[in-house]
């Protein structure tokens, strides 16, 4: 196990800014950039243009406290304040949520967490997300800090959804144009036999949105193929067995490899993606080493999807724009 300690520094570069692509399609290393320091606009707009162009992009031995974190956040966008996190989550930064509460979740419900990872991730691709999908306007990105991490395991694999439609077959390109599909909390989740305390949770807290099954990037006017495992429940207009054999084959090109980057963290790492424009899966290997693995994420606030022909993404349930 190993821990940062973070700590704000002074200046914000440690050279000159340099992006190097990480994967073909996806992920950059950017170095020569403190992050805890008083970044210049040449600097971010440095960074927001490689976010942009490689939807993820990572940075190491970076010092950061909550303070810095949120003042980095700041920089890129609003950050979302949450009203709800666990005990592990700082009190005095509504904004910074901690991931060791995930390692909580289970426990409040009954189970061990190896049993409430399984029954999130019980096929292959429903482990695969974006931050908050069932919302009417998930968040813009993610940042997301490592302080301790175990000596091995705990990689984080992200995906690029633009790079995903654009290698479809142009006449399947342009049947997803036309679709929507409801994305809904717990979607992924295999119920308990019997009474299942977590399924009365989420039917207490149920959110749910219907949006583009393609959704236009609102800033590079991209096309994005706009599923993930964990969220999408039905495309609207198609049967059950015609929406799942779409889904799956929808989800399946997705999380081809060839437009996945993977991501080793190191105390001190920081990772800021595109949740616009990306699905990425959190590790599963974890539970069984005994080392904790404490992440801190900071999310953007995001915009309504707008699909190709213009409508945008709807509430149904349990959601509103700008209301968390």
């Amino acid at each position: 196990m190993t821990t940062d300690r973070g700590g704000a520094a002074d200046g914000a570069r440690t050279g000159p800014m340099e992006v190097r692509p990480a994967a073909g399609h996806i992920g950059a290393d950017i170095t020569g950039v403190d992050l805890a320091g008083n970044l210049d606009e040449e600097v971010v707009a440095g960074i927001r243009a490689a976010l942009l162009r490689w939807k993820v992009v990572f940075f190491r031995g970076q010092r950061l406290d909550h303070a810095a974190h949120m003042a980095l956040a700041r920089r890129f966008g609003e950050p979302v304040v949450l009203p709800r996190r666990g005990k592990a989550s700082p009190p005095d930064f509504p904004e910074v949520e901690t991931t060791a509460d995930r390692l909580e979740l289970g426990g409040r419900f009954g189970m061990e967490h190896e049993e409430w990872l399984r029954r999130r991730r019980h096929t292959l691709l429903r482990g695969w997300h974006c931050d908050h999908g069932a919302r009417v306007d998930p968040p813009a990105a993610t940042i997301l800090r490592a302080e301790t991490v175990p000596p091995h395991g705990g990689d984080t694999t992200w995906s690029n959804l633009a790079a995903a439609y654009a290698g479809l077959s142009a006449p399947l390109r342009e049947f997803a144009d036309r679709l929507r599909a409801e994305h809904r909390l717990g979607v992924g989740y295999q119920p308990r036999p019997g009474d299942d305390a977590y399924v009365r949770h989420l039917l207490d807290r149920q959110t749910a949105s219907e949006h583009p099954l393609v959704r236009v990037h609102p800033e590079t006017g991209e096309r994005v193929l706009f599923v993930n495992g964990y969220y999408v429940e039905q495309i609207t207009g198609l049967s059950r067995p015609e929406s799942a054999a779409v889904l799956e084959m929808l989800l399946e090109q997705a999380t081809r490899p060839e437009y996945t980057v993977r991501l080793r963290w190191e105390p001190g790492t920081v990772a800021f993606w595109d949740n616009r424009a990306t699905i990425h899966l959190a590790p599963g290997d974890t539970a069984h080493l005994g080392h904790p693995r404490i992440m801190h994420r900071v999310m953007l606030t995001g915009d309504v999807p707008v699909g190709v022909d213009g409508r945008p993404s709807t509430a149904l349930t349990g959601t509103a724009p700008g209301r968390w």
